[in-house]
C-alpha cells in the first residue's frame, strides 16, 4: 500500500513523527491487539474489529502520548517534573511515564472525575490537586504551577509530542486491518482523534475516520460547528473521559481534526450505556463508557459501515459499581450522570 504524505499546515503533526513517536516509546507501552466482533459483524453485515486498547498498561491509550512527550524532555525539563490537567486517564498514563523515570508529577483535576480514577493516580505516587468543576479550573492551577514552580506542562491532547504519540496507534491498526474502509475513534480534546487520523490516512487516504463523542458537553463538535473554539460546559456523563474543553487558544487538534475527521457522531448517554453493555455480554470485555462510544454508534444505526471497520476500545477505567448497575440495566441513566 502506497504511503502519502498529507498536506498539513505548518505546526501540524505528520506521519513522519508519528513514526518517530512509535521508536520513542518501544518498549514502554503494549501493541494491543485487534479482534473481529462476531456480533457486530453480523448486525451490520461488515466485518467489524475491535482495536483492544483498553488493555494497555495504564488500561487506556493515553500512556502513548505521555510516555512519548516524557522521552522528548531535555535533562533539565525531566529535574523540575511535570504537570498537566486531567479527566482522569492522561494523569494516571503520565504518572505512570513520570514514575518510570524518577520523575516528579502533578496532576490537576476537577471534582468531576471518579474516585476510582484518583486512587489510581495516587497508587503512582503523584500529587493530586483537585480543583474547580471543569478541566478549565483545573488547567488554571496548572498553570499556576508552571509559573510560580516551574513544572513543565505535559497537556492531554494539544501538544505535537501527545498527538504523535496517540498516532502509534493508528499505525498499528493500519498493520492489523490493512484494508480498513473506517476508523471510529472517541473524540474529545481531538489528540487520540487527530493522531490517529493523521497516521490512518497518512497510510491509506481513502480510509474514514469519524470521532465519536457524547451529546453532554461534547467540545470539539461544538467548536467544529462554530468554526473555532469555543466554550461549552462540562457536564456529568458516562463518558467522563471525553469531557473537558479543547482550549480556546487551540493551536494543533482543532485544526487537524477540522481537516481529517470524516464525520462527528454525538451520542445520548443510554447508547453510551448500550456500548458499555453490549462490550460486557457479547463480547466479554469491560471498557469505560468513552470507550464504549465506538459499539454504541453502531448499536444505535448512527454509524452505518460500508466495509471492514475498526472501533477503538480506548479505556477500561470505570468504577465497577457503576459498571454493574448499567450491565444490570439500571434504568434513569440520564439522571443518573447528571
Amino acid at each position: 500500500m502506497p504511503v502519502i504524505e498529507m498536506p498539513v499546515n505548518e505546526m501540524d503533526v505528520t506521519l513522519q513523527h508519528i513514526r518517530a513517536a512509535r521508536e520513542n516509546i518501544a518498549g514502554k507501552v503494549e501493541r494491543t491487539p485487534v479482534v473481529q466482533s462476531q456480533s457486530l459483524s453480523d448486525r451490520t453485515g461488515h466485518p467489524i474489529h475491535l482495536k483492544l486498547e483498553h488493555h494497555q498498561t495504564t488500561g487506556a491509550f493515553k500512556l502513548r502520548g505521555a510516555s512519548n512527550a516524557i522521552a522528548a524532555l531535555s535533562p533539565e525539563q525531566r529535574s523540575r517534573g511535570v504537570v498537566a490537567a486531567s479527566t482522569g486517564n492522561h494523569g494516571r498514563a503520565l504518572a505512570h511515564a513520570a514514575k518510570l523515570e524518577g520523575m516528579r508529577a502533578v496532576i490537576c483535576m476537577s471534582k468531576l472525575v471518579p474516585e476510582n480514577k484518583l486512587d489510581a493516580i495516587r497508587r503512582l505516587g503523584a500529587d493530586i490537586r483537585i480543583v474547580g468543576n471543569s478541566q478549565d479550573d483545573a488547567q488554571q492551577e496548572v498553570d499556576r504551577l508552571v509559573a510560580e514552580e516551574g513544572l513543565v506542562m505535559l497537556p492531554p491532547f494539544d501538544h505535537p509530542d501527545i498527538i504523535a504519540g496517540q498516532g502509534t496507534l493508528g499505525l498499528e491498526i493500519m498493520e492489523q486491518v490493512p484494508d480498513a474502509a473506517s476508523v471510529l475513534v472517541p473524540l474529545s480534546g481531538g489528540g487520540l482523534a487527530a493522531g490517529v487520523a493523521a497516521a490512518v490516512k497518512g497510510v491509506s487516504p481513502g480510509t474514514k475516520v469519524l470521532g465519536i463523542s457524547m451529546a453532554r458537553g461534547a467540545a470539539m463538535k461544538a467548536s467544529l460547528d462554530a468554526g473555532r473554539p469555543v466554550q461549552v460546559e462540562e457536564q456529568p456523563t458516562l463518558a467522563d473521559s471525553l469531557g473537558g474543553g479543547i482550549g480556546l487558544d487551540n493551536r494543533l487538534t482543532f485544526a487537524m481534526c477540522r481537516s481529517l475527521l470524516d464525520d462527528v457522531v454525538l451520542l445520548s448517554e443510554d447508547e453510551i450505556a448500550a456500548g458499555i453493555r453490549h462490550a460486557y455480554e457479547q463480547e466479554r470485555e469491560i471498557v469505560e463508557g468513552a470507550g464504549a462510544v465506538g459499539i454504541g454508534a453502531l448499536l444505535a444505526g448512527k454509524v452505518k459501515p460500508q466495509g471492514p471497520t475498526v472501533l477503538i476500545l480506548s479505556g477500561r477505567n470505570i468504577d465497577m459499581s457503576l459498571h454493574r448497575r448499567i450491565v444490570c440495566g439500571d434504568a434513569a441513566l440520564e439522571e443518573s450522570a447528571a
